[in-house]
């Protein structure tokens, strides 16, 4: 078992981001894998496998495919769903690398959405240390499929 403090060591990630969009088609566009396929992988890797069973206990699971065509699974459980409110998923990673992830949704007014995204990984790694670029190229991504789905 952990203490607070090896705990409280494990490297992380926080950040937030508003889409021009109301919060149901932000969580339309998490809810089914033939959207999240589209925009979850940081391009220019490409998604060619997806599953999505967005309930608690739920199954995630993806393939990330390199350009040199080197894939990369994620398998992941949703450990809590709260529809268009929060979304935690837990995963592994190439690597042997733990994730726990917690997505919140909330309204920004005027028909916005934001979301925040808090991650905490089991070890560091070269995946987890360009985790905020590949946050930013897949929510630029999703919001393009927001835009879509309208």
């Amino acid at each position: 078992m952990q203490t607070e403090n090896e705990q409280a060591k494990k490297p992380e990630l926080r950040l937030s981001r508003v889409f021009d969009a109301p919060r149901s088609l932000v969580w339309e566009a998490w809810s089914k894998a033939e959207y999240v396929q589209r925009w979850f992988t940081p391009a220019p890797l490409t998604t060619p496998r997806c599953e999505v069973d967005l309930r608690t206990g739920g199954v995630f699971y993806l393939v990330m495919k390199m350009p040199d065509g080197v894939e990369l699974p994620m398998d992941a459980r949703f450990v809590e769903v709260v529809p268009q409110e929060r979304i935690v998923f837990a995963a592994t990673i190439h690597g042997g690398v733990h994730v726990h992830t917690t997505v919140a949704f909330a309204d920004e007014g005027a028909g916005k959405t934001r979301l925040d995204v808090h991650q905490v990984y089991s070890h560091e790694t070269a995946a987890t240390r360009g985790a905020p670029q590949g946050w930013k190229s897949t929510l630029d991504q999703l919001a393009e499929v927001v835009r879509s789905i309208r």
